[in-house]
């Protein structure tokens, strides 16, 4: 079996019977490794030693007041954060249901980052023995965000943090970016060079062709049906749409903060602009294997996925709400 985002740290984990991830002791330091809790050469000694003993016991109770102690005002700030992470994953028996537990309470107080990380983990757990770099391509949209890249009549999608405020063409020159002379280049993912995409999944600088009737709807169609399927435990179908041509919106899922907002207007029977209507990248049906876990009123009604691009051509998807949108009875978990 072919491995990818090795840098996730998905191999330091463990599993519980039903497949989730269970916190170690080795993820938890790896954490505590991280650049920015590093104290630096001023540190203070309250800092040195609180880094120097959660590497040796990354586990152990840390009060507010020690971390008051600190006297640099982004270390307090670093470690508030990063404990406040660890303590969600050790409330719970496993990443999965830690995740949940946070997407379903509309906390916000964690760090975008942190949130990403996890789903990065995640879904690398849902993704296990996938072979097809497409789908895992597809799948960066969860935790990664993208820009588009304008390239003719394509809808192509860069890693934001690799493509970012450079104006990239299509066949891209990542060394240009940074403004180095060499031949490195960040494909547009295809069948001639899909399976490089195993020794470069970590760089993120493989580019997505979201193109309508492309590979790349079907392909994201393939993660989200995955990733539904491992954290709730419901089978689904979802396939790509060219248009919502006379569609009953009866339920609909913003995937992004623009998505929803179109969504609502499409819901309210209001006639999208021009402008409004071009930020649409891509459509979906979803419908349930299992018509009864739907609620009442809209059993046998699929619902429909909306992918929308910001004003200044970025997106940020939002997987949780394929978690919390579906109109289901029960959100039972099996991990």
């Amino acid at each position: 079996m072919k491995d990818f985002w090795i840098a996730c740290g998905h191999h330091l984990l463990d599993r519980s019977a039903n497949g989730g991830l269970v916190i170690t002791d080795e993820f938890l330091k790896a954490y505590f490794a991280r650049p920015e809790l590093m104290p630096p050469e001023d540190a203070c000694a309250v800092e040195r030693r609180l880094h120097r003993e959660m590497l040796a016991h990354p586990r152990r109770a840390v009060g507010a007041d020690e971390i008051a102690e600190i006297a640099d005002a982004d270390a307090r700030e670093n470690w508030q954060f990063v404990l406040a992470f660890r303590d969600l994953l050790l409330r719970h028996p496993t990443l999965e249901a830690a995740y949940r537990m946070l997407v379903r309470s509309g906390a916000n107080d964690l760090p975008p980052l942190f949130v990403n990380q996890l789903v990065h983990v995640i879904l690398r757990n849902a993704l296990d023995g996938c072979e097809d770099p497409f789908v895992l391509r597809a799948a960066e949209l969860f935790f990664r965000p993208q820009r588009i890249l304008p390239h003719e009549q394509a809808l192509l999608l860069g890693d934001e943090e690799v493509a970012g405020g450079r104006n990239p063409t299509p066949v891209l020159s990542l060394m240009s970016m940074l403004g180095a002379a060499t031949e490195a280049q960040v494909d547009v993912v295809n069948e001639d060079n899909a399976e490089s995409y195993w020794q470069r999944s970590d760089y993120f600088d493989t580019a997505l062709d979201l193109t309508a009737g492309g590979r790349g709807p079907s392909a994201l169609a393939q993660a989200m049906t995955r990733w539904i399927s491992h954290l709730l435990g419901i089978d689904v179908t979802i396939e790509p749409l060219r248009e919502l041509r006379d569609a009953r919106l009866s339920w609909y899922i913003g995937l992004d903060a623009d998505a929803t907002t179109i969504g609502d207007r499409l819901w309210r029977g209001e006639e999208l602009d021009e402008r409004s209507a071009g930020r649409v990248l891509a459509l979906f049906r979803l419908t349930f294997a299992d018509t009864s876990l739907a609620i009442e009123d809209l059993r046998g009604e699929p619902v429909y996925l909306i992918l929308a691009m910001m004003s200044d051509q970025k997106l940020r998807m939002k997987p949780q709400n394929l978690l919390t949108g579906l109109p289901i009875k029960h959100l039972e978990a099996v991990t």
